[in-house]
């Protein structure tokens, strides 16, 4: 090789060291960069130059120097898998956990809660001091004080519940939202970098690295799974349904329920349209039945890949509507009887299932006094059928809680407190025709809150009473929690533990790239050197021969 190839040799070390050094540097300063991927150089050798191909000896061949092939992220694609699965996992019991921490705060820690567990109390109270002198107005009156204090707190407790069903509701708009985003920063980043390596000479390890971080996040919404084909174009699915595919995004949009407000994620591609006598184009309930994002009747399950993504957890969380005692007697919404609806339907919805079972308290309590006060009018009509014991001008027998639409039902959101006798409690004289006390009456009021006749939902065999349902209900909502956190805190290490083993491989190491920087300095040194050397014998030719 002449002098001029050897410099050429030389040369091609410099620029392949130089290109290493920039590297080196370009991981150095985003060290610190969210979601960065570490680079490295890819070196190779260039084509050799054949001297000789003689028969009878080996092919003489000279090195041309070295090549720089390219700059390639380093990952591991089967860690991205896991920790992306898993994190979306954590992020189901992150919310799941919240949500059943912010329940325990209504029933237990907030005022409401601390009232209500009073309001419980205070009537028992209230009930054996009028079964001591039933005849004595300020008995009397304490009672339908005690029995409003009751109402008022209970429809706060349910009243809360349903507010923070608005906010998961909320949530589920912003988490559509993110979603269509991200799938759409994905198309995008999709296109630039199938036309920057479509020449393959290049890679576009930056823009790889905005759309390997929008997969973390996207991940964490919901199950994912992608592919990726030989231009570098990502397909995406979500929930098992195509996002990203051949340069298009399937958006994901949201039916609002008239009667709740609350928000139904559906494929639009997959929902039946139809368009009302103006001809606008309108979406109905039974249009998205088979189309929506997520089947919320599926066991919840991590053998069965069921319990990933946030927005399913709020979902769940969240539930489709305000339950009410009849969910838990099997009654679905549309005041049918359907076998099964509660564990179907409620049992995995965290508000649901506290409202159905606080709701179902309420609706006891209520429905049991009235009906003791309804059966002593009834007694003393039976024994005297002019009595006018415990009735009102009308002759119906006095109710200590009413209706406040007719047409509904005993639920906590449509119970008033009789204003007659809220303004009358004398009215409740529990004095008979004879003039004697109503003692039977009394028996069946404490007899009522003794009872333990009461179970928080079907899966509950143990019986209880008035005192100690709602007891049993915030027990179980601790419970209930205990075992989330332990989830939560479980699924926390595990997705630490993927996320430490891919930073190891995706991470930037200042010791290492500070080693890097040596060597590719020292092999910068090194060529130039050998330039150098070169030179000076050119130099020696030209001047001692030339």
């Amino acid at each position: 090789m002449s002098l001029f190839g050897s410099l050429y040799v030389g040369v091609s070390g410099l620029q392949t060291s130089n290109n290493a050094l920039n590297t080196t540097a370009h991981n150095m300063s985003n060290l610190d960069t969210e979601g960065y991927t570490r680079q490295q150089v890819a070196q190779g050798t260039r084509s050799y130059v054949t001297i000789s191909t003689s028969s009878t000896t080996s092919w003489q061949q000279l090195g041309l120097g070295v090549n720089y092939s390219q700059t390639r992220q380093v990952r591991d694609y089967f860690l991205d898998l896991n920790y992306r699965r898993e994190s979306g996992r954590s992020a189901f019991y992150d919310v799941s956990t919240s949500a059943l921490e912010e329940i325990e705060y209504i029933l237990g820690e907030s005022n409401e809660g601390e009232e209500f567990s009073d309001a419980i109390s205070n009537l028992w109270t209230a009930v054996e001091e009028l079964s001591k002198d039933p005849t004595n107005s300020v008995n009397q009156n304490l009672f339908v004080t005690r029995a409003s204090e009751f109402l008022t707190r209970a429809s706060a407790v349910y009243t809360s519940l349903c507010e923070y069903q608005d906010n998961l509701n909320d949530e589920v708009l912003t988490d559509v939202k993110l979603i269509n985003s991200y799938a759409q920063q994905i198309e995008a980043l999709n296109e630039q970098i199938v036309a920057i390596e479509a020449g393959g000479v290049e890679n576009a390890n930056d823009l790889r690295d905005q759309r390997n971080y929008l997969l973390d996040e996207l991940a964490q919404l919901g199950s994912i799974s992608y592919s990726e084909d030989n231009l570098g174009y990502v397909s995406v699915q979500f929930q098992g349904v195509d996002l990203v595919k051949g340069g298009l995004v399937n958006e994901i949009a949201v039916y609002t329920d008239p009667e709740t407000g609350f928000y139904t994620p559906y494929w639009v591609i997959l929902a039946d349209k139809s368009y009302n006598s103006k001809g606008e184009l309108v979406v109905t309930e039974e249009g998205i039945s088979s189309a929506k994002v997520f089947n919320l009747t599926q066991e919840i399950s991590s053998e069965l890949n069921t319990d990933i993504g946030s927005l399913k957890a709020v979902l769940l969380a969240r539930g489709d509507h305000r339950a009410t005692y009849n969910d838990i007697n099997d009654i679905n919404t549309d005041g049918e009887y359907e076998e099964g609806w509660y564990d179907t339907n409620i049992s995995q919805s965290i508000i649901m299932n506290i409202q159905a079972e606080f709701d179902q308290l309420i609706n006891a309590v209520v429905t049991k006094l009235n009906s003791i006060l309804s059966d002593a009018a009834d007694r003393a009509t039976a024994l005297n059928p002019d009595s006018e014991y415990l009735r009102d001008e009308n002759g119906d027998a006095y109710q200590l809680f009413q209706l406040s639409v007719e047409e509904g039902d005993w639920t906590v959101s449509n119970i008033v407190i009789n204003t007659e006798l809220r303004q009358n409690p004398s009215l409740l004289t529990f004095r008979l025709d004879d003039s004697s006390e109503d003692q039977e009456t009394m028996e069946a009021l404490k007899a009522a809150f003794e009872e333990e006749i009461y179970t928080l939902n079907p899966n509950v065999e143990t019986p209880v009473c008035f005192k100690d349902y709602y007891k049993n209900l915030v027990s179980q909502v601790a419970n209930s929690g205990s075992v989330y956190r332990a989830i939560q805190s479980s699924q926390t290490l595990t997705t630490d533990a993927l996320a430490n083993a891919r930073e190891q491989i995706v991470g930037v190491s200042s010791d290492e790239e500070l080693e890097n920087m040596i060597k590719f300095q020292n092999a910068y040194n090194a060529s130039s050197r050998y330039i150098n050397v070169v030179d000076e014998m050119l130099e020696h030719l030209i001047s001692k021969l030339g």
